[in-house]
């Protein structure tokens, strides 16, 4: 962590914190929010393949959800990443990012990062895109899901990143 983050602790989400994400990601403006629900069982069900940043009291300030694809598990799958907006602007994310593949790397074999990132997110375009140059990666992008598939109106298209290879 960079010394503006000396005050934060990152590890892995509890049950109890899905609350709070779920307020995390309400509050960040962009994410698509799930219920409530989703994230308690996201907090149960994959706190080993997530991460969160905690304050000096404990409290999330920030977080990242991913899974390992079970069609291919040498991949990591980014689902959201969220940071309070006070403590935004300090590499936050990107420590949270990093802190998380490092983890998961050293359980298990990890050679490719996937997400998706609407048109237009570019602070989102920014974070992985400087996550690739960190870890001498490239970056390959196509429409994983196109507007016509969601359901519930208008929505932009979901554009896959591929990360990798991935070396540890």
């Amino acid at each position: 962590m960079t010394a503006t983050q000396a005050d934060l602790r990152i590890d892995r989400p509890s049950v109890a914190d899905g609350a709070a994400l779920w307020r995390l990601a309400k509050e960040s403006g962009t994410l698509d929010l799930n219920s409530s629900y989703s994230y308690l069982l996201w907090c149960r069900d994959f706190a080993a393949t997530s991460a969160v940043a905690r304050a000096e009291n404990g409290e999330p300030v920030g977080f990242v959800t991913g899974y390992v694809r079970p069609e291919d598990p040498h991949t990591l799958l980014v689902w959201q990443v969220a940071v309070d907006s006070a403590h935004r602007g300090r590499g936050l994310a990107a420590a949270l990012l990093d802190g998380l593949t490092a983890r998961i790397a050293a359980e298990r074999p990890l050679t490719a990062l996937e997400t998706t990132v609407t048109p237009g997110n570019t602070a989102s375009e920014r974070l992985f895109a400087s996550y690739a140059e960190r870890h001498g990666a490239g970056v390959t992008r196509e429409v994983l899901f196109g507007s016509a598939l969601f359901p519930d109106g208008p929505h932009d298209p979901e554009v896959l990143y591929r990360i990798g290879p991935l070396s540890f």
